[in-house]
């Protein structure tokens, strides 16, 4: 049987879920904390939200847990957030249309103009991690309503 969902957006629902942080999520958040230029509240995030998937939303939307985090900073390093160049940030998540989402230092939340990090061009979307979080849950409120995602 097909339902609401499927016929209005032409695809079955997929996974959407907020995960509650398992203890292996909140190690690896300490972990991340040692090792990265991590924002004090991305941290007290990990340690509550193992990781958000919101794949029917939009393209989607998906903060990756920690250790996802922590691996890419093993394997590729820390993203250039300012125009100096020397202001550093971690691949939080991304919209599942190819762009990412980076935390710089001081908290703030940026977004990718294309899918490579290669050499970022980055815009700022949200003065910090709070804000970020709000945008994402009007996002969600706005595509429940009316089906569109926003911008975000």
């Amino acid at each position: 049987m097909t339902g609401e969902f499927e016929l209005r957006h032409g695809f079955p629902p997929g996974t959407n879920e907020v995960r509650p942080a398992s203890r292996d999520d909140q190690a690896m958040a300490r972990a991340l904390a040692q090792i990265g230029p991590t924002p004090a509240d991305l941290i007290t995030f990990y340690d509550s939200i193992g990781d958000v998937t919101w794949a029917d939303v939009g393209n989607g939307y998906f903060l990756h847990p920690a250790s996802d985090v922590l691996l890419r900073l093993q394997e590729y390093g820390v993203v250039d957030v300012g125009a100096d160049q020397r202001v550093r940030g971690l691949v939080i998540g991304s919209n599942g249309g190819g762009l990412s989402y980076v935390a710089g230092p001081d908290g703030s939340v940026h977004r990718t103009r294309t899918a490579s990090l290669d050499e970022p061009e980055l815009d700022k979307v949200a003065d910090d991690l709070r804000q970020f979080l709000e945008l994402l849950e009007r996002s969600l409120t706005r595509f429940v309503a009316d089906g569109e995602p926003g911008s975000l």
